[in-house]
């Protein structure tokens, strides 16, 4: 008797898939694909292109085929991830859905852009994109559960790695340096006072009559939106600093802002429409500017206390605690740390470019020429960086190589830690995959999937 319903129930979705379509929005729709007791709409697929086609990408057939595996997938995790009662991490899910709407919202210009591009009022995208994310939040589970459940690696696994991979297939350690710097920086409070003494002059020659577009294309150092005469564009009020959002938020349209300071500089502000949380604005940005004197008087102090140390009458550490003007570094006597992760080791393309420029041909003990270069302050604050005058010394340098044993085993570790996961992962799609009931439409029989298995379930 279950036999007999099993095969019913098989035939009846067979003919589901085969017949099943309906209209949508005016357009026919049909089933892609069957995983389980999931569904996967021609629909699903297009909604996915049109995301991806909003952000810019270009969308073809092999990006089609790369959808639909990926939600098979996920479709083989969420099955699993219901069975393990798994639960939604909601505060995830609604955090990337006001990412993801904030960023669609900016980009097309608004709400009714959003539901034109679409085709669909705003309320049903949430809707659609909240199950969407909750999904993927029990697929993330799911996926992190299999990766996990990999015993830790121990170091027969590691040697075994090493003793069975050919030594042109083992990890290259690139190029590592630590090094030393003492800092010296400009003086930003006048540089700043003078910033604010120029746009206290543009906004008086804006509220007297000037129009504050032209003022933006002459004088604003946001290229971006100089050249459309300090327009921003209806964006997300989450996309900008804060305090600048703060401020624009608080304006009447037509009204100009007093000075904002925000990481990017220094901003005037005229508010041109308000919807909701968005905003569409124009603004001025000036920078603070360094004079030449203040570079060669740091110049000249770097230079002079580089001269005591390599004569032997200072130390770089004793000259970095009492002379260097970087908090972070100062109190080790100057030694650099990596502040994502607290390495006292740089790669190359960790390292500033003036970083770099300034130590690649020195040997170490060696120290370089005064130079100017970024702090990591403002890359700590999503920006570029606040300008310094240094000099570096180069403390060990560790050439590149293949990964060993003996000096590398935590990288080590964790390649193999990472095969063994994915191995894992690999393992559970593919049994699954296998003792699940799944067809896939004939029309996407030409797909090149990455997984041979899916050739087995088309119709």
């Amino acid at each position: 008797m279950k036999r007999l319903f099993a095969t019913a129930l098989t035939l009846a979705l067979s003919c589901f898939f085969l017949g099943a379509q309906r209209y949508q929005n005016g357009v026919v729709d049909k089933v892609a694909a069957i995983v389980g007791g999931e569904v996967i709409l021609l629909s699903d697929i297009e909604a996915e292109v049109q995301q991806m086609q909003a952000q810019g990408m270009t969308a073809d057939w092999r990006m089609r085929c790369d959808i639909l595996e990926s939600m098979m997938e996920s479709k083989i995790f969420l099955m699993q991830a219901r069975l393990d009662s798994l639960t939604v991490n909601n505060d995830m899910v609604e955090g990337n859905l006001t990412q993801r709407m904030d960023f669609l919202r900016t980009r097309l210009g608004g709400d009714e852009e959003v539901e034109r591009y679409f085709g669909k009022p705003m309320y049903k995208l949430r809707q659609q994109w909240r199950q969407a994310l909750e999904e993927q939040s029990l697929t993330d589970q799911e996926r992190y559960q299999v990766a996990g459940s990999v015993a830790a690696v121990t170091p027969y696994d590691v040697r075994c790695y090493l003793d069975t991979t050919a030594a042109e297939d083992l990890p290259v350690v690139p190029a590592k340096y630590q090094l030393s710097q003492i800092c010296i920086y400009p003086d930003r409070e006048a540089a700043s006072m003078a910033v604010r003494e120029r746009l206290l002059a543009l906004r008086e020659r804006i509220i007297n009559g000037e129009r504050f577009s032209v003022l933006a294309r002459l004088y604003s150092e946001d290229p971006g939106s100089a050249r459309r005469g300090g327009e921003l564009g209806m964006a997300s009020r989450s996309i900008f600093w804060p305090v600048f959002a703060d401020a624009a938020m608080a304006l009447r349209p037509g009204t100009i802002s007093q000075i904002v300071e925000t990481p990017d500089g220094f901003h005037i502000i005229e508010v041109i429409e308000k919807r909701g949380d968005m905003f569409n604005a124009r603004h001025i940005l000036l920078k603070p500017h360094y004079t030449s004197e203040d570079r060669d008087r740091a110049f000249s102090r770097l230079d002079s206390l580089r001269t005591l140390i390599m004569d032997g009458n200072l130390t770089f550490e004793l000259a970095a605690r009492f002379y260097s003007e970087d908090p972070a570094t100062r109190t080790n006597g100057g030694q650099m740390a990596d502040p994502a992760t607290g390495s006292a080791y740089f790669e190359i393309d960790q390292l500033k470019p003036a970083d770099y420029a300034a130590i690649r041909d020195l040997q170490v003990g060696e120290i370089s020429q005064p130079v100017e270069s970024l702090d990591n302050e403002g890359y700590q604050q999503g920006r570029n960086g606040n300008l310094v005058y240094k000099i570096i010394r180069v403390d060990r340098i560790i050439p590149a190589h293949t990964a060993t044993f003996e000096n590398d085993y935590t990288q080590l570790m964790e390649q193999v830690q990472y095969m063994k996961q994915m191995e894992a992962v690999d393992r559970f799609l593919e049994e699954k995959i296998r003792s699940t009931y799944i067809v896939i439409d004939p029309m996407f029989r030409e797909c090149n999937f990455a997984r041979a298995v899916w050739a087995e379930k088309f119709n």
